[in-house]
């Protein structure tokens, strides 16, 4: 089964004093790598949200956003450094007593200075919003992979056509391979003809025939393509990731068309083989999203 490797799921999971949406978003990627953005209270599940997520994608970038409103279930804490705040308020005094200053600092004037005072997360674990976090990602992941399966009969369709396409010019080529030698022998017959005043030695003709057939013999080419076309269409029926196994039987197959078009030495064959690239350079952009 093709399974596409770009999709998108979202899920929200409420309790009475808090609401955690999650938003997981998928693109293409040769592994599975997972980048995820979330309140520093729930990293201790980071883990648990990687391996809920892998039940139901193998390959690709997955990025993760969780969101939790409400306070109900989040502790933050206020952080005083105290030595320094202790430098600062004598390092004021001692300027005002200097410089005999009649301006005074405020309780608002320590407040908005970051580095003496912050909000910091809590670190402290708590179950209730921890599993509320991944029942949201169990349904956010479900939702992704019901539309990468969705995405991916789209690609299936269009790579079966792209195949049928493929296998017509391969029938066709296996036509027109013989029409090459015999093609060779007429251009070389009239050749010699002209060259020797009709005087032909056959022997030195057939052997010219036959080194010719042998270098441009393309049959053992069109079996071995014949034969990666059906081991697609196989491999694309499994119920396992394809991706890397389609990627590289696309490869084989453009090697033997490559091949095909430097032997084939007919202006037919050769358009051909044009148009067989170029079905693979479709089929290639279209496997590399494929999980």
């Amino acid at each position: 089964m093709i399974v596409s490797m770009t999709g998108f799921g979202r899920s929200k999971a409420e309790l009475e004093t808090c609401s955690v949406t999650v938003e997981i978003k998928a693109v293409n990627h040769r592994f599975l790598e997972f980048n995820i953005r979330m309140p520093r209270q729930l990293h201790v599940i980071e883990d648990k949200i990687k391996k809920k997520i892998a039940e139901h994608v193998t390959r690709g970038r997955i990025e993760v956003f969780v969101t939790v409103e409400g306070t109900g279930h989040l502790s933050s804490n206020v952080v005083i450094d105290w030595p320094l705040l202790e430098k600062y308020v004598q390092s004021i005094k001692a300027i005002q007593s200097k410089f005999k200053l009649e301006d005074s600092f405020s309780l608002r004037d320590l407040l908005l200075r970051e580095d003496l005072i912050s909000i910091e997360e809590g670190h402290e674990g708590n179950p209730e919003l921890e599993q509320l976090v991944l029942d949201a990602i169990e349904n956010a992941a479900v939702q992704l992979k019901q539309m990468r399966i969705v995405e991916g009969k789209v690609l299936e369709d269009d790579i079966h056509n792209q195949l049928n396409i493929l296998s017509e010019k391969t029938t066709l080529l296996k036509k027109y391979a013989p029409q090459v030698v015999q093609l060779y022998r007429e251009r070389l017959h009239k050749r010699m003809e002209e060259f020797t005043n009709g005087v032909i030695d056959e022997d030195r003709m057939v052997n010219e025939i036959a080194i010719f057939a042998d270098k441009a013999d393309i049959n053992e080419e069109l079996t071995r393509l014949a034969s990666h076309i059906s081991q697609f269409l196989k491999i694309m029926s499994l119920a396992e990731p394809v991706g890397r196994k389609l990627d590289f039987l696309l490869q084989e197959m453009n090697r033997e068309v490559n091949t095909i078009g430097s032997k084939g030495n007919d202006s037919s064959i050769a358009r051909e083989v044009v148009e067989m690239k170029s079905l693979l350079e479709k089929m290639k952009e279209q496997v590399q999203n494929i999980e």
